[in-house]
């Protein structure tokens, strides 16, 4: 008699697909850093709401795109974003220099000014729930 499988067979399915799925739901270890500078609270729809924003013609949509689990596209280069949302790139986030680069770079050129921590965070947050 041989020994049915099919309970561990499923087992194993479900550890290798729950994994990059649980990864992605969790925030961000940056978070940590932007509580750490006094961000108390992180407010999801003002994340999104900063994301959404148009200031002179421009805004993290215009090369992101709508739908941050999708791919996007630089509006002057076109080189291809990859997305933003966690669901759909768990790799997203994992690294605090490149975090603070695109932060910084991006939100000069979007809105015009630095980011506070408490943006920071807040886009962070939204995107994480994405």
């Amino acid at each position: 008699m041989k020994p049915d499988l099919t309970p561990s067979i499923c087992l194993l399915i479900a550890v290798v697909l729950s994994g990059p799925a649980r990864a992605a739901q969790d925030p961000p270890r940056h978070l940590q850093t932007y509580r750490q500078q006094g961000v108390d609270q992180v407010d999801i729809q003002n994340g999104r709401q900063l994301w959404y924003s148009t200031v002179n013609q421009r805004s993290c949509t215009s090369c992101h795109g709508d739908n941050p689990a999708k791919a996007g596209k630089h509006v002057k280069t076109g080189k291809a974003i990859q997305p933003m949302a966690l669901s759909a790139n768990a790799e997203r986030f994992q690294d605090a220099k490149k975090i603070e680069k695109w932060f910084l770079r991006n939100c000069k050129w979007t809105l015009g000014r630095e980011c506070s921590t408490q943006e920071k965070a807040d886009i962070l947050t939204w995107l994480s729930s994405q």
